[in-house]
C-alpha cells in the first residue's frame, strides 16, 4: 500500500482507482483497538470504516510493579490474534497495517517477552511508541480534528497522560507522565465501596506533584483539547446530565462546574455503579472516577474554564501522518473546510451544482447584509456554505425526503472543527432547503437566543438557491438585489430562459419575509 496523501479539497470528480485502507492497531494500556480507515485519494474524501475494541487491560498491575502479568499478557495475545485473522481475511497486510502500543508495553520490564510472543503468534510488526512519539500522534489528533489555533492537547490513557502545548497550531511543548487511568485507579482508588475524601486528595495531591515540573502548562491559550475515551465517557456523561441532544461528543465542552459535579456523583458511587451513571460505559466503570480526577487538577493548574472534547484519538494521529505525508507537520489548512468537503465527497455531492449553489446563496448573504437587512456575519456566512455544500447528501440514501436524510447524515457522521451548536444549525438548514417553515426541533437545547432568525436566514437563502439552481443547469449565473423600501427585487442575470428558477424562487416569498422582514420580488 502507498502512503495515503490527501488530495486538494477543491471539486474533484469520481474515480475509478480503488480506495484505499490503512488499519491502525492500537495497543492501549486499558483497551486494544483495530480501526480500519478507508481514502479515496482522488476523490477527496476518508472516513473509518471499521472497529474492532477489546478492554484488554495488559497495564493490569502496573501500579504494583513493572511486569505485565501473565493474565493480562494472555488476554492481549488472544486479542491480537484475533486482530490478525481480521486483517488476513480483510486482505490488510504490510505497509496497510500499522500496530502501536503505548505506555504500559513501552514500560514493561517484560516488553519484550511480550512483543516476541506476540510477533510469533501474529505476524504483526508492532511499534512500541516513544513519550514523544505518543503525545504527537495525540497532538495530530486535536489539531486535525479541532480548530485549535493557541493551547493545549490533553491526551489520557489507560497508562499515561500527555500534555503539549500549541502555538499557531504547531506543538511547542509536550511531555508525558505515568498518570493514566488505570494506574491511578490501582493506585489511590482500588477499593470497591466509593471513594473516601482522603483517597481522592491524595491522587490529586500526586497530580500536582507530578506535573510540577510542566511550567508551561501555564501561560499559553486557554483552550485545552481532550482526547481518550476517559475524555469521550465524560464528555458524554456532561452532555447526559445537561439534558442536551446527543449526536456524539465532538465538541462538547466539560466545563469545571459540570467535572466537579460530576466527580462528586461519582464518588459517592462504588466503583460497580458508576457505569449505571449515563453516558459511563461499563467497561470504563471502575476506572472513570480516578481519570475524571486527574483532569480536574490538571484543569486546576492550568487555570482551564473547560475542556473541549474530540472524537479523534491516537489512531486518527497515525492515519493523519500517512493521509498528510505531503505536509510537514501533516495538518489540514482549515479544518472546518477540509471536514464539511470530506463529508460531501464521501456522498459524492462535489460538482458544479452544489458549488454553484453554495456561491449563489453566499452571493445573496453578502448582498442581503449590504441593504441592511442583517448584519453579515462571517460565522454565519461559514454555516450558511457548509448547509449548501452538504444539502444534497441525502439523495445518496433516496430522493424523497433527501432533506431529511442529509439532516441525519450531517448529525451523524460529524463535522469535526465545528462545534455542536454549529452542526445543528448546518444540519437544520439543509433539512429545510426544500419545504417546510424551519425550527430548531429537538436541537432546541443547542442553540442561542438568536439562533431560530439566524436558521431561518439560512434556511431561506439556501432554498433561493436551489431554486435558482433548479434545472442543475447553471443558468443562472448571478443574482443582484435591489431594495424598494419594504420590498427586496431579486433581478437574475442568466445565460437562458429563467421559468423554472424564477418559479422556484417566487415560491419562498413567505419564509423570505419571516427572515429579514421584508418582502420578496423576483424580476
Amino acid at each position: 500500500m502507498e502512503l495515503l496523501v490527501a488530495s486538494s479539497i477543491a471539486p474533484v470528480q469520481r474515480s475509478e482507482a480503488a480506495p484505499r485502507r490503512l488499519a491502525v492497531i492500537d495497543l492501549g494500556s486499558n483497551s486494544f483497538r483495530l480501526v480500519v480507515f478507508t481514502a479515496a485519494v482522488d476523490e477527496g474524501w476518508w472516513k473509518r470504516t471499521d472497529e474492532i475494541y477489546e478492554p484488554v487491560r495488559i497495564g493490569e498491575g502496573l501500579g504494583s510493579g513493572d511486569e505485565l502479568r501473565p493474565g493480562a499478557m494472555d488476554r492481549a495475545l488472544a486479542t491480537v490474534d484475533v486482530f490478525a485473522h481480521f486483517c488476513r481475511a480483510s486482505a490488510l497486510s504490510g505497509d496497510a497495517v500499522d500496530a502501536v502500543a503505548t505506555s504500559a508495553i513501552r514500560d514493561a520490564r517484560n516488553a519484550e517477552e511480550f512483543l516476541v510472543r506476540a510477533r510469533r503468534l501474529s505476524d504483526l510488526s508492532i511499534r512500541v511508541l516513544s513519550r514523544e512519539e505518543e503525545a504527537r500522534y495525540g497532538y495530530l489528533a486535536a489539531v486535525n480534528s479541532t480548530t485549535l489555533s493557541d493551547g493545549y492537547v490533553l491526551d489520557l490513557g489507560g497508562g499515561s497522560l500527555q500534555l503539549v502545548r500549541v502555538d499557531a497550531r504547531l506543538a511547542t511543548e509536550s511531555g508525558s507522565w505515568p498518570l493514566g487511568a488505570v494506574r491511578m485507579t490501582e493506585r489511590f482508588l482500588a477499593a470497591k465501596g466509593p471513594a473516601k475524601r482522603r483517597q481522592l486528595d491524595e491522587l490529586r495531591d500526586h497530580v500536582r506533584e507530578t506535573l510540577a515540573d510542566a511550567s508551561w502548562l501555564v501561560g499559553g491559550g486557554r483552550r485545552l483539547i481532550g482526547v481518550g475515551g476517559t475524555v469521550r465517557n465524560l464528555a458524554a456523561a456532561v452532555q447526559r446530565a445537561a439534558g442536551l441532544p446527543s449526536f456524539g461528543v465532538q465538541g462538547q465542552l466539560i466545563t469545571r462546574e459540570a467535572l466537579d459535579a460530576l466527580v462528586e456523583r461519582l464518588a459517592a458511587l462504588p466503583a460497580t455503579e458508576r457505569g449505571d451513571v449515563p453516558g459511563i460505559k461499563p467497561a470504563r466503570a471502575d476506572l472513570i472516577l480516578a481519570g475524571a480526577v486527574v483532569i480536574q487538577t490538571v484543569l486546576e493548574l492550568g487555570e482551564f474554564d473547560a475542556l473541549e472534547a474530540t472524537e479523534a484519538g491516537l489512531r486518527e494521529g497515525v492515519f493523519f501522518e500517512r493521509y498528510l505525508a505531503d505536509r510537514e507537520p501533516p495538518l489540514f489548512d482549515d479544518v472546518r473546510r477540509a471536514s464539511v468537503r470530506n463529508l460531501a465527497a464521501q456522498y459524492h455531492a462535489v460538482g458544479p451544482h452544489t458549488d454553484h449553489v453554495a456561491a449563489l446563496a453566499l452571493g445573496l448573504f453578502d448582498d442581503l447584509a449590504a441593504a441592511g437587512l442583517h448584519d453579515g456575519d462571517p460565522t454565519e456566512r461559514e454555516l450558511l456554505q457548509a448547509a449548501s455544500w452538504l444539502h444534497d447528501i441525502g439523495m445518496s440514501v433516496d430522493y424523497d425526503d433527501h432533506h431529511k436524510h442529509t439532516r441525519y447524515l450531517i448529525l451523524n457522521a460529524g463535522l469535526p472543527g465545528f462545534s455542536p451548536r454549529e452542526v445543528a444549525l448546518i444540519a437544520q438548514a439543509a433539512r429545510y432547503h426544500r419545504k417546510g417553515m424551519p425550527d430548531p426541533g429537538p436541537m432546541a437545547s443547542l442553540l442561542d437566543r438568536d439562533d431560530e432568525r439566524r436558521l431561518d436566514r439560512m434556511a431561506v437563502l439556501l432554498r433561493l438557491a436551489e431554486g435558482l439552481e433548479r434545472s442543475r443547469d447553471q443558468i443562472v449565473r448571478e443574482v443582484r438585489v435591489r431594495r424598494d423600501g419594504d420590498t427586496i427585487e431579486l433581478q437574475l442575470i442568466a445565460d437562458g430562459e429563467v421559468a423554472v428558477p424564477r418559479w422556484a424562487a417566487s415560491r419562498e416569498t413567505e419564509l423570505f419575509e419571516r427572515a429579514f422582514g421584508v418582502k420578496l420580488r423576483v424580476a
